[in-house]
């Protein structure tokens, strides 16, 4: 039930966590940060924070960590290149270098060491204050079409504490997630979460309701996370901490709310899924679906007739 006595303060920030050591893309991320794998011709990155930009979220803190300078430069000016651009009159790609750097007013502290998600966040605190703000992190795209994190803001105004996007998985994949046990409420996508377990087994997990990359958190998270040991993998869990606060009232950060999301996510944590998530994105763009979508169909016949 929301809180009557007072309005929940406004969400104005975004925190985007981006200290990761990319193990998984190795060798490609021994010096590229994960962030700044592509996307056709846009890195990963750049579209968290159009997503954040589009919620209204204008000012945007990276958790970044060394061998991460690349993405403060992609975020800022390129005199250089603009000048060999405007010098070509090449308007199309000027405006395409500036976008990025003129896209939201980003700031920029780093994670010591990778101690998980829970200390990213927490290392955000100086940054936020005693406001809400968002979490997005950069493995998660949400399709332009589905205003998730808009619609994740609008449940913090009801109903004030802290908000998660939840996504329904298979019984196998539950185990890569923290999942959460909810109750509904008189809104048929926003339920009530009375539990979160990070990573259960499949066996153990209280729903296949699984907390995707994007967060709306209280920023009482910060005193519950200094109080956090590590948990699963011997890391601070922002899963643990969102749990203490389910359990609280809202005079002491919480509760904890769901939004059940049931758009386009495009995953770009892992090889396969970032192969799918391009491709993807190379058929929903105009200027290269009309030759690209022929070649692809082409491609795959011959595969089918060489499997086959």
């Amino acid at each position: 039930m929301a809180d009557t006595h007072r309005a929940p303060a406004p969400v104005t920030k975004a925190v985007v966590p981006a200290a990761g050591l990319g193990t998984r893309f190795l060798p490609a991320t021994k010096a590229t940060p994960k962030e700044m794998l592509p996307i056709v011709d846009k890195p990963a990155i750049q579209y968290v924070v159009e997503e954040a930009v589009s919620a209204g979220l204008a000012d945007v803190l990276m958790i970044t960590g060394r061998s991460k300078r690349s993405i403060e430069d992609h975020f800022d000016r390129a005199y250089e290149l603009e000048e060999a651009l405007r010098a070509k009159d090449d308007t199309e790609r000027l405006n395409a270098v500036r976008a990025s750097s003129e896209l939201a007013q980003v700031h920029y502290v780093r994670q010591g060491e990778p101690r998980g998600l829970g200390h990213a966040v927490l290392c955000a605190a100086g940054h936020v204050g005693a406001e809400p703000f968002a979490v997005l992190l950069g493995d998660d795209l949400i399709g332009e079409r589905d205003a998730l994190l808009r619609r994740m803001i609008e449940v913090r105004a009801t109903y004030g504490g802290s908000v998660v996007a939840l996504m329904e998985v298979e019984p196998e994949q539950v185990s890569l997630y923290g999942c959460a046990a909810i109750e509904p409420t008189g809104e048929d996508d926003v339920v009530t979460v009375t539990d979160l377990v990070e990573k259960p087994p499949a066996d153990q997990a209280p729903s296949r309701w699984a907390i995707i990359g994007r967060y709306i958190c209280d920023p009482e998270v910060f005193d519950v996370l200094r109080e956090t040991p590590p948990g699963r993998g011997g890391e601070i869990q922002l899963t643990d901490a969102l749990r203490e606060l389910a359990h609280r009232g809202p005079d002491e950060g919480g509760p904890v709310h769901g939004v059940l999301f049931r758009g386009q996510r495009y995953d770009t944590g892992n090889k396969l899924d970032y192969l799918r998530t391009v491709v993807e994105f190379a058929c929903d763009r105009p200027d290269l679906a009309g030759d690209f979508l022929p070649w692809l169909h082409e491609f795959v016949a011959k595969r089918d007739i060489a499997l086959g």
